[in-house]
């Protein structure tokens, strides 16, 4: 069996993590669920979010204390902590995603209520909505802008280091938050999403090595597109030998079977593989020697070429054991029906007789299609083809 390491996953399709290699030359859609996975590793596991938030300015909050009330102001507010956020995704139809993060935040400043000084500790909860669109295709790479952003303010809870606390101070603050936050949030969370799409549509534009053979420069085809159910993504890949010739395959997208109970379906098509394929199933001639040991059969097969060939070949068996050479002709071809694949070689088989004085006597020259049994799977996050003798 020969196993062929081919290429690496999709990140942005499979899932999988963002140092992973991608595969070209398919169709993908994905679920929202797996969206979401992504999305979150891409922000929420690298700390990019939270590192954002975390450079938030602040303003004082300052009111008069009207007739009754002492006038208060809190200056020096800051973020102390972020609660780790959590992620939901929604794929309306149309190219885009709808993206909602909540969280809570922790925020410290010092408070002066008429000639009290005071620590104040105020803890918000946040949920953020904001409509993700594709646009601008241009060489494989999509601009991704933020339509609409909504910032809603949960529960607030105000402590004060003396626990005394009024209520105008807890209505200004109210207030104060509810006007300001949404607008310093909503820029953070627009920076942060157009940093997460740098790093994964870097992931579906590069090229890759295929061994010392040559390339594949993978793309995006097209702009995204989402059905509700899921988001839809169809990627080419540029298939090219060492010394630059590219070697041609169909480009056009490939149909999907729906996704049910799946995060990710991959289309691959045939052409494609067998562009590839040409890269890496580069086959050495090979020389099987015919002795009695190797090849039961050696003896039958000289008496019947003392049998064709009784004057030419009378003494060709006792000058040189007979030889096989399998050499590879052609382009492999891969085969992909329901449940099964099959991969073709096109072999040119020699039978000849190296004589004392080193010349080659051919006995057979035939030219034979050779069918192998294909098994793909994916092992170690990379499309792997397992080949057997049929």
């Amino acid at each position: 069996m020969t196993m062929l390491k081919l290429f690496g996953i999709v990140v942005f399709c499979g899932l999988l993590s963002p140092s992973q290699e991608v595969l070209s030359g398919l169709s993908c859609a994905v679920s929202p669920v797996a969206m979401q996975n992504v999305l979150s590793g891409a922000m929420l596991q690298n700390g990019l979010l939270q590192q954002h938030l975390q450079g938030l300015v602040l303003p004082n909050i300052v009111g008069d204390g009207g007739l009754l009330n002492s006038p208060t102001s809190i200056t020096g507010l800051h973020l102390v902590k972020v609660w780790v956020p959590k992620l939901s995704v929604v794929l309306p139809p149309g190219i885009g995603v709808q993206l909602t993060i909540a969280t809570k935040l922790e925020l410290s400043g010092n408070c002066l209520v008429g000639l009290l000084s005071d620590l104040v500790d105020i803890l918000v909860d946040v949920n953020i909505t904001a409509n993700i669109k594709c646009t601008n295709f241009e060489s494989g790479t999509v601009q991704v802008v933020i339509e609409d952003c909504l910032c809603i303010l949960g529960a607030i809870k105000i402590k004060l280091l003396s626990g005394l606390l009024s209520l105008s101070v807890n209505e200004i603050v109210l207030n104060k938050l509810r006007a300001t936050l949404p607008g310093l949030l909503c820029p953070v969370v627009d920076i942060v999403i157009n940093l997460a799409n740098i790093q994964l549509l870097g992931t579906l534009n590069a090229v890759i090595p295929v061994g010392t053979v040559g390339t594949i420069h993978y793309h995006l085809a097209s702009l995204p597109f989402t059905s509700g159910l899921f988001l839809g993504m169809d990627l080419d890949g540029v298939v090219k030998q060492v010394g630059g010739s590219i070697i041609p395959h169909d480009s056009s997208a490939s149909a999907l079977p729906p996704l049910l109970d799946k995060l990710l379906v991959l289309g691959l098509r045939q052409s494609f593989l067998n562009a590839v394929l040409s890269l890496l199933i580069r086959i050495p001639p090979q020389t099987f020697t015919c002795t009695p040991e190797v090849f039961s059969g050696a003896s039958q097969l000289q008496e019947a070429i003392m049998t064709l060939f009784p004057a030419g070949c009378s003494t060709c068996y006792e000058t040189g054991p007979l030889s096989i050479k399998l050499t590879l002709s052609g382009n492999p071809l891969i085969l992909l029906e329901e449940n099964k694949a099959t991969v073709e070689l096109l072999v040119m088989i020699q039978v000849f007789i190296q004589r004392l004085d080193g010349s080659i006597l051919n006995l057979l020259l035939l030219k034979a299609d050779l069918g192998l049994n294909a098994h793909l799977s994916i092992a170690g996050g990379r499309l792997v083809l397992a080949l057997s003798l049929g």
